[in-house]
């Protein structure tokens, strides 16, 4: 059922040889739901525990080890446990039901501190940042709805007594507390800003470079006093650019840009930058850049990147062909899900310069290829080892390396190195292959013990292999067991981040045991500073750093016309401070291209290059919607600009600051059109205008095309769409005529045509809006003889009469086929046409019969029109609607008594024009006449009046096809059929695409 009913909880005193099991509850089955061990005292445990006859949750209290378990029953649901940092004995309570309590005795007692608290940002105090170490940060939900960043004391933690650090909402799952840092962000008008507090000092604005629009930020580092972010730009879809700070996390600067990432479960996004343990400085980065990716390398903290060097042969000694600067070594930089596996790269503090990982060489990274590669230079030169990927497990300082073959079928040999990869060794650790399910060291990576964990079949219980190398080292290593490797980057340059540094390796001939006092570092000189060892100053792209000229060069930087952005700030601005040491660099002396700074005046200039633009760059938005207009200036002052706004519809306004706060002004038009933008940039030294046409116009929602269905050769022809909603002037129509591959283009709803040619004419129209656009389809026949009657219908129908096309076509159909009951005609002979407008009138198109013998006798001649005049005038075409209502057809009067002959060229014809009818919707709904299929009779009457219309997706022709071959005809014995009561109810035949009518 996917649910635990009984855990076993079992102990190993002797690193896995025996183990224990130990019983909690005697009698009574316990599930374990997590477990705590304390990051001050190990000996301090906190198991959360549920059972099938408890109602609430407990905890079991161990101060030994787990040797000993004293049982605390909570009134509360544990969702999460988190220690203090410093004091064994604290521990906060996240619940399920979102509230937060506090112990402070181990979990034996506690007491309520907050509710409505976000799961996972809640965060004690940093030692040697926050004051008090009972404070506690909290993101909680207050009683409007909105979230705060609130802090309080452990011990006094009431309304009274809370404290807001900040005092506006902020977003939701957004507070960060980290070292020296607090993040969060706060969205308002549709602007999303950054906030960040440097050690508690007050909130301020991460300042980004001018043109950075980001709408997502992550926070990768805050070490050494310097804050690293990933920031999605408004341009990105799946790739970040890399910044980092100042120390106080406030300006940043851009040192990586393109970083792949990808979004996983419950909406994480993960981010392909690593950064090497063990080597400070040191990070991995894979950049997509034209769909590729690559892996990059830095050793100064982003200062410089560069490709990974591959290796000149494979595992097997044979010549790789891999030669840069086309082929390099690319690395996958994945997160392993299971927390007992390493990732696809592994690195540790206690094993500087080892970096194995899972990659392939060539021009970028493949993601099905996973062969392992290993360094213990730190980068600087790489062997191959595997063809496959491996998981990687470092004992004794990385002293063994282990790995296990990352794979979904059971195994029973793992593979070991004890030479730092140069030769590798195999050892069965069991008899019977097993799922391996994750490695163990415990108690640290000091150890030569591990604990392989697995089992056999997805049935069995887990089975635990303990593998122990001490046997295999005799003893303890000495000095003279070490020697020696210096960092440096791939330029062979030892001077990084400001010094030289060496660390210890173990000979590859010395067979001992480094032990938990070993240290990797050895010494670090001190370097004078270079060029090399600063960055451009915050704001400036990182290509326009030149350390050979050891300058920061922007265009607008010694150009006197065009100063650079500091001028806003003041009257003048100093040439040196294009320059920054890099955060954590430590060299001394030597060049300093921040010394002598030149103090130079801000000429005020004109504003250059005005820009007014939609969020988006959309430029065709809908009514009532948000749109945001961002202004840009590429060049001028702008802290004495005034900005003059007119958004066209009546919106007028005078910003200023407004290119220097980057906000956008947020606009919504209520109505259809086109609006002009202007924005007017003017100081004393000049102006500059910028101009946007937006389009504002709703979504296309329904379009009919509205043609004769019969015409005559070279009779003029009215083709109109008629569309739903009316958009003049925004809505172009493209018209498809016959077998033409080249559409007519118009702005107007309708086109008049001639049609040369006797047959069937497609005509088809498209309607675009926007980014809206809608079909339709009609066939007209043209032919070169047919004879036209007038038609009328009694008053009674003008009160049903909807003005609408499919409303028009339904009444034809059912004419038509009255008449063809009435006279013998075929009903393919008779066309009905229902003309717009009131009164109600119709032309009755009777055409030619197929050169053909037909199964029916029909009338021909004179013969069929005075068949159809005596059924008129005898008054036998009429037809119910529900209520009784009865409509009478009849001849309508016209200039003659006789009906109309078409007359061209010697032939008979009519052009029946039609007058374009607005959709009146809203009114009127569409009910079902009684319909007959050959052989049954199928009563469509609505049951219920309030039931929706149920239509069929067949198309438009379809439904028309259909009608004709009698699939939907009215019954034979019209005088029955009741076709509804309802004021608004009208005749609907054949199901549609389009039908959009509503109960009036």
């Amino acid at each position: 059922m996917g649910k635990v009913l009984e855990s076993s909880l079992w102990r190993s005193s002797d690193f896995g040889t025996s183990y224990t099991k130990l019983t909690l509850q005697p009698g009574v089955t316990t599930v374990i739901d997590n477990f705590y061990i304390c990051p001050t005292n190990k000996r301090k445990i906190i198991l959360v525990s549920s059972s099938l006859s408890d109602r609430d949750q407990s905890l079991f209290l161990s101060t030994d080890e787990g040797a000993t378990f004293q049982k605390q029953l909570i009134p509360f649901s544990v969702e999460t446990l988190i220690f203090h940092p410093r004091e064994e004995d604290k521990v906060l309570a996240y619940t399920r039901e979102s509230k937060l309590y506090v112990s402070s005795d181990l979990g034996k007692k506690w007491m309520l501190l907050q509710e409505r608290v976000t799961k996972d940002h809640v965060f004690w105090a940093v030692s040697g940042v926050d004051a008090d170490p009972d404070l506690v940060h909290v993101e909680a939900q207050d009683v409007g709805g909105g979230f705060r960043y609130v802090t309080c004391q452990t011990h006094s933690c009431s309304d009274q007594t809370l404290t807001v650090p900040f005092a506006g909402p902020i977003d939701h799952g957004s507070l960060t507390v980290q070292d020296d840092y607090i993040f969060f962000k706060a969205t308002s008008t549709n602007q999303t800003k950054y906030y960040i507090s440097y050690r508690r000092n007050e909130f301020v604005l991460m300042k980004l470079p001018k043109y950075a629009l980001p709408k997502d930020l992550q926070v990768i580092s805050t070490d050494e006093s310097q804050v690293f972010v990933a920031v999605q730009e408004w341009y990105q879809t799946d790739t970040y650019n890399l910044y980092q700070s100042d120390p106080s996390g406030v300006r940043y600067s851009l040192v990586l840009e393109d970083v792949r990432s990808s979004r996983q479960a419950e909406e994480n996004v993960i981010i392909d930058i690593l950064q090497v343990r063990g080597v400070k400085g040191v990070f991995l980065a894979n950049q997509k850049v034209d769909g590729k990716v690559v892996t990059l390398i830095t050793y100064n903290k982003g200062r410089d990147w560069d490709y990974l060097r591959p290796p000149s042969t494979d595992m097997n000694g044979k010549p790789t062909s891999c030669k840069p600067p086309d082929c390099h070594l690319h690395l996958h930089l994945r997160w392993a899900d299971n927390p007992y596996v390493s990732g696809t790269v592994h690195t540790k503090d206690t094993a500087p310069g080892l970096i194995m990982g899972a990659g392939n060489l060539g021009s970028q990274l493949v993601e099905y290829k996973e062969e392992m590669y290993i360094t213990s230079d730190c980068g600087h030169t790489w062997r191959q080892v595997f063809e496959e990927e491996h998981h990687i497990l470092y004992l004794d300082h990385g002293g063994v390396i282990v790995a296990i073959k990352d794979t979904s079928i059971p195994l029973k040999i793992l593979k070991f190195s004890m030479d730092e990869g140069l030769t590798w060794s195999t050892h069965n650790f069991t008899s019977t292959s097993v799922f391996v399910d994750g490695l163990l060291s415990e108690p640290g990576d000091e150890t030569l013990v591990m604990t392989v964990f697995g089992h056999i079949s997805f049935r069995s219980d887990w089975e635990l292999v303990k593998v122990d190398f001490r046997p295999s080292f005799s003893r303890q290593c000495g000095e003279d067991d070490y020697g020696s490797w210096d960092l440096s980057n791939l330029q062979g340059d030892r001077c990084i981040m400001g010094q030289q540094r060496s660390f210890r390796r173990r000979k590859p001939a010395s067979w001992c045991i480094k032990g938990r006092s070993f240290t990797a570092a050895l010494t670090a000189r001190v370097c004078q500073c270079r060029a090399s060892d600063f960055l451009c100053d915050y704001g400036f792209e990182r290509s326009s750093f030149e350390s050979d000229a050891n300058k920061c060069f922007a265009n607008f930087w010694f150009n006197p016309m065009s100063p650079p952005d500091d001028c806003v700030l003041g009257q003048t601005y100093t040439s040196s401070l294009g320059y920054r040491k890099v955060v954590s660099n430590v060299c001394e002396g030597g060049v300093d291209p921040r010394q002598s700074p030149a103090q130079l005046q801000c000429p005020l200039l004109p504003p250059r290059g005005l820009q007014v633009s939609i969020r988006g760059e959309a430029v065709a938005v809908r009514p009532g919607e948000d749109v945001l207009f961002v202004v840009r200036q590429e060049q001028g002052d702008v802290l004495t600009t005034k900005y003059q706004v007119d958004l066209g519809d009546g919106f007028k306004a005078m910003y200023v600051n407004l290119t220097l706060t980057g906000e956008p002004i947020r606009h919504r038009y209520e109505s259809p059109g086109v609006y002009r933008v202007s924005v007017r940039a003017e100081n004393v030294a000049g102006h500059d205008e910028a101009v946007l046409f937006v389009q504002v116009n709703s979504p296309l929602q329904a379009l009919y095309l509205e043609v004769v269905p019969v015409t005559g050769v070279n009779q003029e022809v009215n083709l109109t769409a008629v569309l739903l909603p009316l958009n003049p002037n925004l809505t172009v129509f493209y018209w498809w005529i016959g077998h033409s591959l080249q559409p007519l283009l118009s702005l107007e709803n309708s086109v008049t045509t001639r049609f040369g040619d006797t047959g069937d004419v497609r005509v088809t129209v498209q309607a675009a809006c926007g980014t809206s656009v809608l079909q339709d389809s009609k066939v007209v026949r043209v032919l070169d003889q047919f004879q036209v009657v007038p038609l009328q219908f009694s008053k009674d129908l003008d009160a049903h009469n909807p003005n609408t096309p499919e409303w028009r076509e339904d009444v034809g159909l059912v004419v038509s086929r009255l008449l063809s009951k009435e006279t013998g005609i075929p009903e393919e002979l008779l066309v009905t046409v229902v003309k717009p407008g009131l009164p109600t009138s119709a032309d009755l198109h009777v055409l030619l019969p197929p050169p053909r013998p037909t199964r029916k006798r029909s009338p021909t001649g004179d013969k069929r029109l005075t068949a159809i005049q005596q059924a008129l005038n005898a008054q036998k075409i009429s037809f119910l609607l529900r209520g009784g209502v009865r409509v009478l057809v009849a001849m309508r009067d016209v200039d003659t008594d006789s009906p109309r002959l078409g007359g061209g060229g010697g032939y008979w014809a009519v052009a029946v024009l039609f007058v374009i009818g607005l959709f009146t919707v809203g009114a009127f709904i569409l009910y079902k006449f009684k319909r007959k299929r050959p052989g049954r009779t199928v009563y469509a009457q609505m049951h219920n009046e309030k039931e929706q219309e149920m239509t069929s997706p067949v198309s438009r022709s379809q439904g028309a096809q259909s009608a004709i071959q009698g699939e939907g005809l009215i019954d034979d014995d019209l005088h029955p059929q009741t076709l509804g009561n309802h004021s608004g109810v009208v005749l609907s035949i054949n199901s549609r695409e389009m039908h959009s009518y509503l109960v009036s």
